[in-house]
């Protein structure tokens, strides 16, 4: 990081927030920098509500969604100080009103250290029939609004959570898993969550205007989200999940910028102090990284690699509102952003705007890497059609974002690959990114950049694809025949032949001697039969 990298992105500042807003029809954005435990930069665009013409400040109050899993990892490490527990104890151990448990009684126990790091083997929705209402009907989960009466997780998990896959047997995000962190902390203090984050982080933070619930530090100045449908803004109804722990919090730039400065500060900031500073080096330590080229997991946060500068992020999506908080602590910059209209960009947005601060170059202008030679000669072992591991509850993120599926394929002198749906569906170009290394390669799109490992198993066969785009996706290579584009062509080529033989059948008439002589198809003459 150089001052000067500092000083040109926020003279341009205003000018990137305009083309981001324009480019994706946003309502109104927040921004907050901190740099060296000072705010340097913290400001609204545009509206927090349309119909009221209310603008959009630093102090408006938005729905961060699940950055709140870094508050309420911060929690469980609070516990784990008091040496309350062990994070490769089993959950359940701990667990007082409620359990974890895989169907399969010879399942290994899930542990703490794998619910923080999303590899817990627990799927994305809560059983089979939240599941079924995803896949078919597009309701994911039940939801609430936020003054009804909420169940108890026991009461909305009937007791047991069931993972759908073994522990550390994939990376699968688990908004439920995360529910469950919070009855630990509530399990494990004797508190409830909500009331022992405000007293054990927000607090101890001077954040005395964020919450969990949907209480009057937060309400009477919230932004009003909205869904971009066809180019019309539709207002997002306020809904809430039972489990606050995955993505509940109500916050604002100003106040999030207290928690910039302790990320970046060891855990303390001008008000108080959370954590110590090697249990939140050790929260910002991959503890899940399949390949050192791809990003890593620590315990509550994303890790990703800028170019030898390690930063610490977390997303965060509800209808109406997506956030992105970005954090360097060696460069000591950090950042939030968001926006009331919902934007998956606002993601890759914030990582670029990192980047911009640090000093280093946009996604945009990466590719392809000067003075690096690609090694085509090895291109054929990687030729092949990949899938992910088993589980359809855990694979639900991989099915909505590549259809479950991954071809990789060489074309026109290059390596490409294609998914069955989503932005690859069309087939993009891999590029190597470093001499000597064949098997690590990267795609950048509208600054996102994805990086690619492909991976040998122990006969020095190349069986697996690993991906980390802002979240990571295993695919294992299969045989062609197994191939689900086959299988859908093959099922299209059948339906198509079935059509022309019923259309066939159809056309034909029975043989009978008539005293008609139309040969029209249409004719409307009566046959007489023969006696």
């Amino acid at each position: 990081m150089t001052e000067k990298s500092v000083k040109t992105t926020l003279q341009t500042i205003d000018e990137r927030v305009a083309k981001m807003m324009n480019k994706h029809l946003l309502t109104g954005l927040g921004l907050g920098i901190v740099q060296d435990g000072k705010v340097i930069f913290a400001k609204g665009y545009g509206l927090a509500n349309l119909a009221s013409k209310e603008p959009l400040t630093a102090d408006t109050t938005f729905r961060i969604a699940s950055i709140s899993k870094t508050f309420t990892a911060i929690a469980v490490m609070q516990l784990w100080e008091k040496k309350l527990f062990n994070l490769d104890d089993s959950i359940n151990t701990h667990l007082r009103s409620y359990k974890i448990e895989h169907n399969d009684p010879d399942a290994p126990p899930v542990t703490i250290r794998q619910v923080l790091t999303h590899t817990s083997g627990v799927g994305e929705l809560r059983d089979n029939k939240d599941l079924f209402k995803a896949l078919v009907l597009k309701q994911y989960g039940t939801r609430y609004k936020p003054d009804d009466a909420l169940p108890t997780l026991a009461e909305y998990y009937s007791g047991v959570l069931r993972p759908d896959v073994y522990p550390e047997k994939k990376w699968a995000y688990a908004n439920n898993a995360y529910a469950t962190l919070g009855q630990l902390v509530a399990d494990l203090s004797g508190q409830s969550f909500a009331s022992y984050m405000l007293e054990h982080v927000f607090e101890p933070l001077g954040m005395f205007k964020t919450d969990f619930d949907f209480s009057e530090r937060v309400r009477h100045n919230l932004a009003q989200g909205y869904e971009n449908v066809k180019g019309r803004l539709e207002s997002a109804e306020h809904t809430i999940f039972p489990g606050q722990a995955a993505g509940t919090t109500y916050s604002s730039v100003n106040e999030m910028c207290l928690y910039l400065k302790a990320l970046m500060n060891g855990g303390t900031n001008e008000h108080g102090t959370v954590l110590q500073p090697e249990t939140l080096k050790m929260m910002m330590t991959p503890h899940f990284q399949p390949d050192e080229h791809l990003a890593g997991m620590g315990l509550g946060f994303h890790l990703e690699n800028e170019d030898g500068h390690w930063s610490a992020w977390h997303g965060g999506a509800v209808p109406g509102f997506n956030s992105s908080l970005w954090v360097s602590p060696d460069d000591k910059l950090g950042l939030i952003v968001w926006s009331n209209t919902a934007t998956r960009a606002i993601y890759s947005f914030g990582e670029n705007l990192l980047r911009s601060l640090i000093g280093l170059e946009d996604f945009d202008s990466r590719l392809p890497k000067p003075g690096v030679i690609g090694m085509p000669h090895i291109w054929p072992r990687l030729v092949g059609v990949y899938q992910p591991y088993k589980g359809i509850n855990s694979n639900l993120r991989n099915y909505l974002t590549y259809g479950g599926e991954m071809e990789v394929y060489i074309k026109d002198n290059s390596l490409m690959a294609k998914s069955l749906t989503g932005a690859w569906k069309d087939g993009v170009k891999l590029y190597p990114i470093a001499n000597g290394n064949p098997y690590n390669f990267e795609y950048v799109s509208d600054g996102k950049r994805a990086c690619l490992a492909f991976k040998e198993n122990n006969l020095g066969e190349v069986d697996r694809l690993e991906i980390s785009s802002l979240t990571w996706f295993t695919f294992y290579k299969v045989p062609p025949v197994r191939s689900l584009r086959n299988v859908l062509k093959a099922a299209g080529l059948a339906g198509a032949t079935l059509g022309l033989w019923a259309l066939s059948r159809a056309m034909k008439k029975p043989t009978r001697k008539s005293k008609c002589c139309c040969a029209n198809l249409f004719c409307s003459c009566k046959s007489r039969r023969k006696k």
